[in-house]
């Protein structure tokens, strides 16, 4: 059985795609959801799914080792799922290739320090591309540098509000993510 933790700062919206995903598999099982953000709605949906959940300040990241041995004991696998925090070098060492991001555009392009959600999409947008899409990739100690694993695409019209390529977005990344997480990880 592999073991994933989830570590999410937002909505929740994949990590709950990624809990109902695997609720009933022999080989895949969520064993707990990590934020670094205590008001986050997605401890409540893991709350509401009966998965373990747990806030840790950003400090308890940076500087303790008290997320590491949490993700010791209870993952094989670390996914993040909107997880905002820059992952510290010795958790990326402790997990090599065995932390799996999703970027909400087609990376290279849009990736780095500050490059997530709306700001992603607006910075499409204003650039006039006409396709962007999602990239799930290996974490390295680099923002949004480590290994494609995968990249869906979805064409971007010129009526096309920011707003309008997020919704594109989502569905790519719910239809995606936790089939990519499956293959990746089995």
């Amino acid at each position: 059985m592999k073991r994933l933790v989830i570590l999410a700062s937002g909505s929740g919206s994949n990590a709950e795609n990624i809990i109902r995903y695997f609720q009933n598999s022999d080989s895949v099982k969520v064993t707990s959801v990590i934020s670094n953000r205590k008001e986050a709605k997605v401890l409540e949906r893991a709350k509401n799914l009966g998965i373990s959940h747990t806030y840790f300040p950003k400090k308890a990241f940076l500087e303790d080792e008290i997320v590491l041995k949490h993700l010791k004991e209870n993952a094989d696998f670390v996914i993040l799922a909107g997880f905002l925090l820059k992952v510290p070098q010795n958790i990326v060492a402790a997990f090599p290739d065995k932390i799996i991001n999703i970027h909400p555009a087609l990376l290279p392009k849009y990736g780095g320090k500050g490059m997530y959600g709306m700001n992603v999409h607006t910075a499409v947008k204003e650039a006039g591309e006409t396709e962007t899409g999602i990239t799930i990739h290996y974490v390295n100690e680099n923002y949004d540098e480590g290994a494609i694993i995968f990249q869906a695409k979805t064409a971007v019209a010129t009526t096309d509000t920011p707003e309008d390529i997020a919704n594109n977005i989502h569905k790519l990344e719910h239809a995606n993510f936790p089939k990519v997480i499956e293959e990746a990880i089995l």
